[in-house]
């Protein structure tokens, strides 16, 4: 590869007038800024610019030669689309070098608009597997901002097997999520990290306990911050960065100064410039990494570029943290004047409501079905101790189903190269079965574009996808899907706007055990004496986290090595089905519940929701089944995000 100054991009963040002004006297190739709505930078404050402001920084920017890209990458509800198309509209005018999007619903406004400005999609789409670039190419997309969790040698593969440019954080603050697939500040504070006002739970202190003791086990290890990853420095590594096809190397911090950027600005352009020129001669500038390691806000990591994170990547002592966003809380039991208060969904209940059951093993699958379940969605994530599905398990419960209820395949919420491939094997012998599935549940474009090549089944889209509109979910409807999961940071009132006025039907969470964070990273492994090819059976054990507010976050960890962090408390709406009508899916999530569990809770909703459907709303709660599922759950039962009025939004 032959390099020159527009071999790469130094991108640069800005979220004040002298910020942007540091980062282009400072050598930035290009800048990334927010607007006063719409952006990942929602906190209070003088951050982000006005319309009027954003006009003048392009017109600065395009003066020095410099590209100006504008952050539209947060999750946008029903209530603020007319908004948002105000909002694209003047952005047509003002013509930025390029938006960055997380939202389908922008892919689809963009289209309807004739919006002619180059879409970049953002690190909070989750992009990780070259099926989905090939779906977002087909929407105009020029560039992938790459999920955290992807080393070098995978960003390689995508550039080489794609074409597409590829944009990848190499400096600042990280989530120790997958991006995208983080809910706890969203469904605890009302403040969702995927609508830019993250309050950071990942910061909170932690002890690792055993779950069904409460015994501490994590005496010996550094300290309490169990999920604080250090900052991103890839300054010591530009070559490896450069020969691995990364474009545009960015830069977080649109919440920093600009003294703060126009050190780390001009030390990175003083550093991939002296690449460029002389690549075999280069070494690094000790004085430049001095400069940025004796200014750092936290220690720095490389975080996946070259392999997994340890425990040498993570602040366990919090002494560097420069700043704590919330306190650990108590989570929503049924604090509910809210949601009693909120108007019914303006829809009626189907004649026999679908009931969905996510099982765990055969014999809750089983449980399930015998119990009133229409559908179960078997395999994907398998957490320890129990083990994968296998082509044995699904012929025994579709032998069971036999009619009497569909089964859905599900894939794992993430699907990187090993996935991918597993997924094509699987999906290709699917013909071969004695027995036909009824359905394929996916969890990402990847796996939605595999789905649709290798088989001619039903496919719907789970939970992952972050369903927060109706212009979102006619996106999916328009690329084959027959159902869609609402998101589960959607208060009521923007759960009942979905269900009322999407073209596509709509699954919705209602009762069970659900995750916080999705993890690429053996926190186990960091707190204990843990090594796979010693003592591996540890891992089958129960762990959990405990907050200073004395909530137990349980850890489960699935056959790819990722850790599932799930809240406190399992979500339970029983005493409020009757608000929730024209639901085209009732969804119980019995993953970590054994067969008479799942079997009692989906016996319960099965009652309920016939008794619904025959105009019988008094008899649809029955107290003492209630209670009997109270007893028998292991955690405390809650509402979740529905004890708000909103998901707090972006205007």
């Amino acid at each position: 590869m032959m390099l020159s100054r527009k071999s790469v991009e130094l991108l640069a963040p800005a979220g004040t007038w002298d910020a942007l002004v540091a980062d282009v006297e400072s050598g930035a190739d290009a800048v990334y800024l927010g607007g006063k709505h719409f952006n990942m930078r929602m906190h209070e404050g003088d951050f982000n610019f006005t319309d009027e402001q954003l006009k003048e920084a392009i017109d600065y920017c395009h003066a020095h030669g410099v590209r100006l890209y504008i952050t539209l990458n947060n999750l946008i509800s029903d209530e603020e689309l007319p908004a948002l198309k105000t909002y694209l509209a003047y952005l047509e005018t003002i013509r930025p070098d390029a938006i960055l999007v997380q939202d389908f619903a922008v892919l689809e406004l963009v289209h309807e608009m004739g919006i002619t400005i180059p879409l970049h999609t953002s690190v909070m789409m989750n992009t990780h597997n070259e099926h989905a670039i090939e779906k977002l190419k087909e929407y105009g997309i020029t560039r992938i901002v790459v999920g955290r969790e992807m080393t070098l040698s995978e960003l390689t593969n995508f550039r080489a097997k794609t074409g597409i440019e590829v944009e990848y954080f190499m400096h600042g603050d990280m989530c120790v999520s997958e991006s995208g697939q983080c809910i706890h500040s969203g469904v605890v504070f009302g403040q969702s990290g995927n609508r830019g006002r993250c309050l950071k739970p990942c910061r909170w202190a932690y002890d690792l306990v055993d779950e069904t003791t409460g015994e501490r086990v994590d005496e010996g290890s550094a300290g309490p911050y169990k999920l604080a990853l250090k900052d991103m420095c890839m300054y010591r590594a530009i070559p490896q960065l450069i020969q691995a096809g990364v474009f545009s190397f960015k830069i977080e911090g649109r919440m920093r100064p600009a003294p703060f950027l126009r050190r780390i600005v001009s030390t990175y352009r003083a550093a991939i410039d002296a690449y460029i020129a002389d690549p075999t001669g280069y070494t690094t500038d000790e004085a430049g990494w001095k400069k940025l390691y004796d200014n750092r806000a936290r220690d720095f990591t490389t975080t996946f570029a070259f392999g997994q994170p340890t425990a040498k990547d993570i602040g366990f002592t919090g002494e560097r943290e420069p700043r704590f966003f919330s306190d650990a809380v108590k989570e929503a039991g049924f604090q509910d004047d809210i949601l009693k208060q909120e108007r019914a969904i303006d829809k009626p209940f189907d004649a026999h409501p679908r009931l969905s059951v996510r099982v765990a093993t055969p014999a809750a699958a089983k449980a399930a079905i015998e119990h009133g379940a229409d559908a179960v969605y078997v395999g994907g994530e398998a957490f320890r101790p129990n083990r994968p599905w296998t082509l044995t398990d699904y012929q025994d419960v579709l032998a069971t189903a036999d009619g009497r209820a569909k089964v859905v395949l599900q894939t794992p919420r993430t699907t990187m190269r090993r996935e991918c491939g597993e997924l094509e094997q699987f999906f290709t012998g699917l013909t071969n079965w004695e027995r036909q599935p009824d359905g394929i549940l996916v969890s990402n474009l990847g796996a939605l574009k595999l789905a649709k090549t290798l088989t001619e089944l039903p496919v719907q889209a789970d939970v992952s996808f972050n369903l927060f509109n109706h212009l979102a979910a006619r996106f999916l409807k328009e690329n084959g899907l027959t159902m869609a999961c609402a998101s589960l940071e959607l208060s009521f009132e923007q759960l009942r706007e979905i269900v009322e006025s999407s073209e596509l039907p709509i699954e919705v969470i209602i009762h069970g055990s659900y995750e916080s964070m999705i993890c690429d990273h053996d926190f186990i492994g960091m707190n204990v004496k843990y090594n796979e090819l010693d003592n591996p059976e540890l891992l089958d054990r129960h762990f959990a986290l405990k907050d200073r507010a004395g909530e137990l976050h349980r850890l489960r960890i699935d056959q790819f090595g990722r850790t599932h962090i799930y809240f406190a408390n399992d979500l339970c709406l029983y005493p409020y089905l009757a608000k929730m009508g024209g639901i085209a899916s009732y969804r119980i999530e019995a993953q970590d519940y054994d067969a008479d569990l799942t079997a009692t809770v989906t016996w319960m909703y099965r009652k309920a929701l016939n008794e619904l459907a025959a105009g019988r709303e008094v008899m649809a709660f029955d107290d003492q089944m209630f209670e009997m599922v109270k007893g028998m759950t292991p955690r405390a039962l809650g509402i979740g995000t529905f004890r708000f009025r909103e998901s707090r939004n972006s205007i």
